[in-house]
């Protein structure tokens, strides 16, 4: 990635290499997570309604995984900025050990639980429920070491600039788990159990593709004799710095969100129901945005890394301009597709008003969200986790949580409330950012 004709560690060409097939996976898993959806509600609103349930779990667990990641992925650009492929390769290795290891645990504890674990977490639901949220839970938790090989290379691939290999494996993953579906679900009429297994078969292929990939000796970084790994534990303690305050930060985010959620079920259906179509509609809008968050912790890491704070600055302040109007403009895209795209939805006329606008306020807000959402990645790229983890928290429960109730309930807002309360919590982190990145003290927290 080394830019040999100018000062710069990436030219422009480099860097649109590396976010160009970011933004495309991100398109991918949200536009193939919709077509999964749909796809699985042809087993009957009890398979729906248990997926959704276990769905729950599952997005917490992989937070904490892509955090691990997060943290293999600063230790790896480092190293590389600063010369030194060994220890890259060393990072590499014991990343792929450390998050196989805890997703392997995760898969242990969560299938001794079983049922009393899905019973404790969503409490008595119906049989037919159950039964579905069951057996879906058991073929998506014998996933986890799957999913944690995949985002381990991933996020390797990423260090060295080269997203490309993980957007088409996540191509071929997505593909498979479609066609799984058709199979399995509509072909020989498993219902859930198919869902389940189509998402089983894609992980295990797809992390199995990119390992092998990875033993290329012609990568910037590779992994071979993977039977000589070995804990190292004061490698491991390098990705961990940055893995546990993020995968902290986003588990509490998570929650954060569920408790929101069930103050809106408190305003009625027509709220339930523009809220969610709203929230459904506007994560298309920071696709963009969600790229250049991870191509920030490559670009910025390897510039720390090679000491260079000034191009760390730099290319920050421009990808989050990059950030901030491309989600506007896909914002304002959205803004006037509005009657097509809730007419998509079998929605009434109150809840169409709402998601409405939702989304135009969403559109005007987008600016703030970049500032709020990519700036921490690039403290985290400097091992600045702990500062972007209390900041956050702080912010959730305080602004987002606490001004939700307030505006909400207290000056009867509603829904609106709720979404009002999400735009001061994003103002605050920017401020908060923003002021911190423009200083000395988030560089100098040494990782390597």
């Amino acid at each position: 990635m080394e830019n040999k004709k100018s000062d710069h560690i990436f030219t422009r060409k480099a860097i649109t290499a590396l976010l160009v097939p970011l933004l495309i996976e991100q398109v991918l898993a949200v536009t193939v997570g919709l077509a999964d959806q749909i796809m699985v509600s042809q087993a009957g609103e009890a398979a729906v309604s248990g997926v959704s349930l276990v769905d729950n779990i599952n997005h917490l667990v992989r937070l904490i995984l892509s955090a691990l990641a997060t943290g293999g992925a600063v230790v790896c650009s480092q190293y590389i900025g600063h010369r030194q492929p060994e220890a890259a390769r060393e990072a590499a290795g014991q990343l792929l050990l450390a998050e196989s290891g805890i997703a392997l645990a995760f898969t242990c504890f969560m299938l001794l639980g079983g049922r009393g674990l899905l019973g404790f977490a969503f409490g008595k639901v119906d049989q037919d429920v159950m039964d579905s949220a069951m057996t879906y839970f058991i073929f998506t938790v014998l996933g986890y070491p799957f999913l944690g090989i995949y985002n381990s290379c991933a996020a390797i691939y990423r260090s060295i600039g080269n997203s490309g290999i993980s957007m088409r494996v996540s191509l071929m993953m997505n593909l498979i788990n479609i066609a799984g579906n058709a199979v399995f679900i509509f072909g020989l009429g498993m219902g859930v159990a198919g869902a389940a297994i189509a998402t089983l078969i894609s992980r295990v292929i797809g992390s199995m593709t990119i390992l092998a990939m990875l033993h290329n000796k012609k990568n910037a970084i590779y992994v071979s004799s993977l039977h000589k790994l070995r804990p190292k534990m004061r490698v491991i303690k390098k990705i961990l710095s940055v893995g546990i305050p993020t995968g902290i930060e986003n588990g509490i985010f998570q929650l954060g969100k569920i408790v929101v959620l069930s103050l809106v079920a408190v305003f009625g259906t027509s709220s339930i129901m523009g809220n969610s179509v709203a929230s459904a509609l506007c994560g298309y809008m920071i696709i963009p945005g969600t790229a250049v968050s991870l191509g920030l912790v490559t670009i910025v890491g390897q510039c720390i890394g090679a000491g260079r704070i000034d191009e760390a600055r730099r290319y920050t302040k421009i990808l989050i301009g990059v950030s901030i109007a491309a989600n506007v403009l896909v914002g304002i895209v959205t803004v006037l597709l509005r009657p097509f795209l809730l007419g998509l939805y079998n929605m009434s006329s109150e809840s169409s008003e709402i998601a409405a606008t939702l989304i135009l306020w969403h559109t005007i807000a987008n600016p703030v969200w970049s500032l709020s959402f990519n700036t921490p990645n690039t403290l985290r790229a400097a091992n600045d986790a702990r500062f972007t983890m209390v900041v956050s928290m702080i912010s959730m429960w305080v602004f987002r949580v606490g001004a939700s109730y307030l505006l909400a309930l207290a000056f009867d807002m509603g829904v609106y409330g709720v979404w009002l309360a999400m735009f001061l919590d994003w103002a605050v982190r920017s401020i908060v950012f923003i002021i911190r990145f423009s200083g000395h003290s988030w560089y100098k927290r040494k990782l390597i």
